[in-house]
């Protein structure tokens, strides 16, 4: 099927819940100030941990989403994710029903699930309290998909669903094939983002042995530092973020209030290395290329990069010289910003709340700063829109994320027109 006659996919709903807030009027207000959500850890003692900072979620409540029994039997991850879920369709005024169920999907991208957090509280019961105390629903809470399965539940969703594990890329990915389902027709409607929440000591203890993360304790709100010669790696973060994609002559049929389009898509492999990225960015470079190209437009089309920009000192750079690769000259021309500088790295959840933050640039015409960047580093030389939000007609943006494993995930995203 050509560009021209295939499909249409736009998205018509849009929630979220991060370290910034619980909404996503929350999340782009904070984004715009600068402000950062970067914090002490609360939820248990980080003292003797070299990495005592995460981007967490404060003042959620599930039982305000879902009923307290139902929330009881989720793991933080799905929970997450069923309420950014209920934001989402609410804000796009669908209703679920037998005679559409069928034709609606769930993808939900995740990186971890619930393992490390309901591994950790299975094996602690385990030993203070014996076998027979280990919860039931141990296995089904830690499964990837029980978030996808949990938002199928709470909307009766009977279509098409499945589950995106590419570590960082998730969420991106999950909404990209949110739209290879709906131009195939596998369903007309489908939920699709990205849900992420291991705060816990193990999650922790391992990405303090990675050595890939901040140890700027001591100033968390400074710690995450996209493109800045002194950055010394990301910071962890929990959250979620929900979308609601539909076929267009669906959504224009129900009179849905249509957000942005979704034009173009991509995956591709560094085939490099587990954790860290192919320094020249081939393999990303290529993910960009064939978004672009998927979404039938050319390189000097795109007017806005949301970069995947960790803040790692091998990440930032490679993602530059494979915007670079991609865009010639008019990667100078492009602002770039970076929302991991004030939520942090929402791990699976990532590429989907940089996806909603982009749509909002488009539909509000502002460009949200990245923040903390205070010494250029000659490597990241492009314009990273430095601690201020500007003003700017957006039309068409590029999302990236780039995930552990060498796993790349881009989206094309336009104004509707």
């Amino acid at each position: 099927m050509t560009r021209q006659n295939r499909t249409r996919v736009v998205v018509t709903g849009m929630g979220a819940i991060t370290p910034l807030g619980l909404s996503v009027e929350e999340l782009w207000q904070g984004l715009v100030e600068g402000r950062s959500g970067i914090s002490r850890i609360t939820q248990f003692d980080p003292s003797p941990y070299p990495v005592q900072i995460m981007g967490t979620v404060k003042g959620f409540d599930p039982g305000e989403y879902m009923g307290e029994k139902e929330a009881k039997r989720m793991g933080r991850f799905s929970q997450l994710a069923v309420a950014a879920a209920k934001m989402a369709v609410e804000d796009a005024g669908l209703e679920v029903d037998e005679s559409l169920a069928e034709d609606v999907g769930v993808i939900l991208g995740t990186g971890i699930g619930g393992a490390l957090v309901e591994t950790e509280k299975a094996h602690l019961i385990l030993q203070n309290k014996g076998v027979r105390r280990v919860p039931p629903l141990f296995i089904p809470n830690l499964m990837p998909n029980a978030g996808a399965h949990h938002v199928g539940v709470a909307f009766g969703v009977k279509g098409y669903t499945s589950t995106v594990i590419a570590a960082c890329a998730s969420g991106t990915q999950a909404i990209g094939e949110g739209v290879r389902a709906i131009r195939d027709g596998s369903a007309k409607v489908v939920l699709a983002g990205g849900s992420e929440s291991s705060v816990c000591e193990l999650g922790l203890a391992g990405i303090c042995a990675m050595r890939a993360v901040s140890r700027r304790n001591d100033e968390p709100e400074k710690a995450s530092r996209p493109f800045d010669a002194e950055r010394d790696g990301f910071v962890s973060a929990e959250g979620s973020g929900m979308l609601v994609l539909e076929d267009l002559e669906f959504a224009l049929a129900r009179g849905a209030r249509i957000k942005a389009e979704l034009l173009g898509y991509a995956v591709t492999s560094d085939a490099y290395h587990v954790s860290a990225p192919d320094p020249e960015g081939k393999g990303s470079a290529l993910a960009m290329r064939r978004a672009i190209d998927d979404a039938g437009l050319r390189p000097e089309d795109i007017e806005h990069i949301s970069a995947h920009a960790t803040a790692t000192p091998i990440g930032d750079p490679a993602e530059v010289a494979a915007i670079k690769g991609v865009m010639g000259d008019h990667a100078y021309q492009i602002p770039v910003n970076a929302a991991k500088s004030m939520v942090g790295h929402l791990m699976g959840a990532a590429g989907a709340v940089e996806t909603i933050a982009t749509i909002m640039t488009i539909n509000e015409g502002i460009l949200h700063p990245t923040i903390n960047w205070e010494t250029p580093d000659p490597d990241c030389d492009l314009d990273c829109v430095p601690n201020v939000a500007r003003e700017a007609k957006v039309d068409i943006a590029l999302k990236n994320s780039f995930g552990f494993g060498g796993q790349n995930a881009c989206l094309v995203v336009g104004r509707y027109e």
